[in-house]
């Protein structure tokens, strides 16, 4: 018996809880590419991690930088109440969207981690921008 078969796999209907209720916590960055190229953004993509310098050489493109130590009841009162953030760091070595999304949650906010973050970005392949970020709402 090997070690990916000694334990028995979970029933079902525990597997069919499980990962469900990940997909309702994350996304993965082809998910979120493909949606910005059919033009199906309905979410918020926040880079939360970094100076507007690291921003402005790299970023996911349409994502806003706002910082996790800036996510704030008076900041997110620019969005409607049932806005779905996205959020996304540096990458699996780096939990500022972590840090992030559990603010968001705090404070009542619909939010989706962006699993894999830049480093996941670049592993698919996808392009990055380049420059300031937008003018803040």
């Amino acid at each position: 018996m090997s070690f990916v078969s000694e334990i028995p796999a979970a029933a079902s209907e525990v597997a069919a809880a499980h990962f469900s209720a990940r997909l309702t916590l994350e996304t993965d960055c082809a998910d979120v590419a493909a949606a910005m190229k059919a033009g199906e953004v309905d979410f918020v993509l926040l880079h939360v991690v970094g100076s507007p310098d690291a921003y402005a050489r790299r970023h996911v493109p349409g994502a806003l930088h706002l910082r996790h130590i800036e996510i704030t009841p008076e900041r997110m009162a620019a969005w409607p109440a049932d806005t779905l953030f996205v959020v996304y760091c540096a990458g699996p070595h780096c939990n500022g969207a972590d840090r992030a999304a559990l603010k968001l949650a705090r404070l009542g906010r619909p939010v989706k981690l962006m699993i894999g973050g830049i480093t996941g970005w670049a592993d698919e392949g996808l392009p990055f921008a380049e420059g300031p970020e937008p003018e803040r709402l």
